[in-house]
């Protein structure tokens, strides 16, 4: 199966900070990827730096073109989605008209539509009519992930999805990863929490100080306890 993502050499900056040191990664078409790894160990850089939202040098290909050096708004009507870790969402707006916003033009064209959101999560349709902003933090989550979606990409990056949302929350954004994936769709995911990502993943990297330091599938990296506890545990 060919990459849908290919990351080679990927280094980036802050300011005069070096963040990454050449990371290598790739997802496959409808394959989940989780990138694990400590805080700081540069994981949303580089989701940040594949999206142009960081400067950064070396080559990222998606669906075999060159992204390295364009804006983010480019790379994104590539195909290429990006859920950030802050809740992104119109605070005044209603939540239908939030997702209405997702779309990449008038009429609904892509994989998915409002029925499809709202029947992954009830809650978005019971709230439908009411202002964004009133919605607690789980519930903004849900509908910037539902928001990225309807804009219909090919590959779609989540930073820290499941950060400080409720037990039955988490189990609704597990469902809906296993939907995006049965319908061919990408995923990179940066999660903090280990159960999830090695249940949900094909493939795991774990990174370390802006490098990737381990590859592979989640039951190897459950094998693999020295891999755990250097660059996972707290």
């Amino acid at each position: 199966m060919s990459s849908m993502l290919e990351v080679k050499d990927l280094h980036a900056y802050y300011g005069k900070s070096h963040i990454l040191h050449g990371v290598h990664l790739n997802v496959k078409q409808g394959e989940i990827v989780s990138l694990l790894g400590r805080n700081g160990a540069g994981r949303s850089t580089t989701i940040k730096a594949v999206m142009g939202q960081v400067q950064g040098t070396g080559s990222v290909m998606f669906k075999g073109e060159e992204m390295m050096g364009l804006k983010a708004y480019m790379v994104s009507r590539k195909g290429l989605g990006y859920v950030p870790e802050n809740r992104d969402i119109f605070p005044t707006l209603t939540v239908r008209q939030n997702l209405l916003l997702g779309q990449k033009g008038s009429k609904p064209s892509g994989r998915w539509n409002m029925e499809d959101m709202f029947n992954i999560f009830p809650r978005l349709r019971e709230r439908a009519e009411a202002p964004a902003g009133v919605m607690s933090g789980g519930e903004q989550q849900m509908l910037t992930l539902c928001r990225t979606l309807m804009g219909d990409p090919d590959l779609v990056m989540i930073d820290e999805p499941t950060e400080g949302l409720a037990p039955k929350i988490v189990e609704q954004v597990a469902n809906l990863f296993d939907e995006i994936k049965n319908r061919g769709i990408s995923i990179l995911l940066v999660e903090q929490k280990l159960t999830i990502a090695l249940k949900i993943s094909q493939r795991v990297y774990v990174m370390g100080h802006g490098q990737i330091v381990f590859e592979g599938t989640p039951d190897d990296l459950r094998a693999n306890e020295s891999v755990r506890k250097e660059w996972l545990e707290v």
